[in-house]
């Protein structure tokens, strides 16, 4: 499908479902869409992000995935009071990209364009990609912060990955470069070797724990996955803010665009969301089926092994290890920034 006819199913989804409901606002894309022309070819492990904007200040559970008029789409909530100003949207590293370009879908009141017109002309301003950049940064430490050693082993284990792989998104923010989720390691490496700070990634793979795994290693892990994946698919009942990333028709993405990497040789760069997505699929388990949770807990206890952790200690000591690791990881978006924003330092 062309990124063009994902979009105008995207825009049609939003008039008959979204813009109806009373608290709708606007609606706009985000994710990895942004910027793409609409001839371009929308890759089958790749959803269209839209974002719909709702009165109040604390918007509902994410629709999340669904299937509409042949393109999969990805639908997140968000209240009006988190784009109260352009400077509040500025400083957002998750808000800022969605309102570089014109990404408008509906637009009732105008404040959508309008925050697009604000922010637009200062997005690669060095004081605000400074302050996204900050926000990443942030967001490292208070969730490294509020790590929970009573959790259970897999969500401890989410507890950790998450905020390491915001080390990623630093790097993209300072180069003025979508925050991805799923590729944000193999985006990071782009980052990196372009600006020329290519030993910089294999440190960022070993926070990870995955840069000496091999790709028959990465491939085994990922052919455990698919089992946990579509046993926890099958019997989720649950709702969790990730369900949506766990269903039949989410697979193309969870578990196909996974190979897609293993196969053209970016195996490690695959690895973050393949135990993201084992932990998830456990978190399901645990809640819906708790006989296959038990069982297919050794196949998610053996990526992670190889990952080197095998308790909470060692989940603690590789936060710990993150958290050293963020001076250098600033240190180098600084020089990023300064070079992907040019002079612009109003």
């Amino acid at each position: 499908m062309k990124v063009g006819a994902a979009r105008s199913a995207a825009t049609r989804w939003v008039a008959e479902h979204a813009r109806p409901e009373p608290d709708f606002r606007g609606a706009y894309f985000s994710g990895s869409t942004v910027g793409l022309p609409n001839h371009a070819e929308l890759p089958p492990s790749s959803d269209v992000d839209i974002v719909v904007v709702l009165a109040g200040d604390e918007p509902p559970v994410k629709p999340g995935k669904l299937r509409f008029r042949g393109a999969l789409l990805e639908i997140t909530y968000v209240a009006w009071a988190d784009l109260s100003s352009a400077d509040a949207v500025l400083a957002s590293y998750h808000l800022a990209g969605s309102f570089r370009h014109d990404t408008v879908i509906a637009d009732p009141t105008g404040r959508l364009r309008a925050l697009h017109a604000a922010v637009s002309p200062r997005f690669a301003e060095r004081p605000w990609v400074r302050r996204r950049c900050e926000d990443a940064l942030h967001r490292i430490e208070s969730r490294l912060a509020a790590f929970d050693t009573s959790a259970p082993f897999h969500e401890q284990v989410t507890g950790w990955l998450f905020p390491t792989g915001v080390t990623t998104h630093v790097l993209l923010v300072a180069a003025l470069r979508n925050p991805t989720v799923r590729l944000r390691y193999l985006a990071a490496r782009e980052v990196l070797t372009e600006y020329g700070h290519p030993s910089f990634y294999p440190e960022l793979l070993e926070l990870l724990g995955c840069a000496q795994l091999s790709a028959p290693t990465v491939r085994q892990h990922l052919s455990e996955l698919t089992r946990t994946f579509d046993a926890a698919a099958a019997v989720a009942r649950t709702p969790f803010f990730f369900s949506s990333d766990l269903t039949a028709q989410a697979r193309p993405i969870a578990v196909d665009g996974s190979r897609l990497l293993v196969d053209r040789g970016d195996h490690r760069e695959a690895v973050f969301w393949i135990i993201a997505t084992f932990a998830r699929c456990h978190t399901v388990l645990a809640a819906d089926a708790p006989g296959l949770h038990t069982a297919r807990m050794p196949a998610f206890r053996a990526a992670v092994a190889d990952l080197g952790i095998t308790s909470t200690d060692d989940l603690l000591r590789r936060g710990a290890e993150v958290g050293r690791f963020l001076p250098r990881l600033r240190r180098t978006a600084e020089e990023i920034l300064e070079s992907a924003s040019g002079g612009r330092s109003a």
